[in-house]
């Protein structure tokens, strides 16, 4: 698995797990960071990892916003938690991160979806990460 594709999956989980304790996603990757130090089988949260999490933090209303604006039939309270972490982890890539071709981004958000959620998952989420993109020039961040 390579640095970048390891660093989303962490990523993601630290922000599933934020959203199932009801904690910021920067309280819980300390915790990872903590607990990586005492113990061997905790993996290490990169430099990639900590810096998507930082920065889905640092957007996560305008994200929340964006995703609730344009996902049809579905408000973020209905997703999924785990289809919601993805997104939100998706859409901060997508938008924020100018170094990752925005196909990568959708590529990667789709195999952690069927990696980790529904089968209905992955096309969900292609779907509005796909409509992000189609967006992103027009959207104000």
């Amino acid at each position: 698995m390579a640095a970048r594709n390891k660093a989303r999956t962490r990523a993601f989980q630290i922000m599933f797990e934020a959203e199932q304790r009801g904690a910021a996603p920067t309280s819980v990757m300390a915790d990872w960071i903590r607990l990586a130090r005492t113990d061997d089988r905790q993996p290490p949260v990169t430099e990639y990892t900590r810096q998507l999490v930082e920065g889905y933090e640092a957007h996560a209303s305008r994200i929340d916003e964006l995703l609730a604006g344009h996902s049809v039939g579905w408000t973020l309270d209905r997703m999924p938690v785990v289809d919601r972490s993805l997104l939100r982890l998706g859409a901060y890539e997508l938008l924020w991160e100018d170094d990752v071709p925005d196909a990568v981004v959708l590529d990667e958000a789709v195999q952690l979806a069927k990696e980790f959620s529904t089968d209905d998952s992955p096309s969900f989420v292609n779907g509005l990460l796909g409509r992000l993109m189609e967006l992103k020039p027009t959207l104000t961040l």
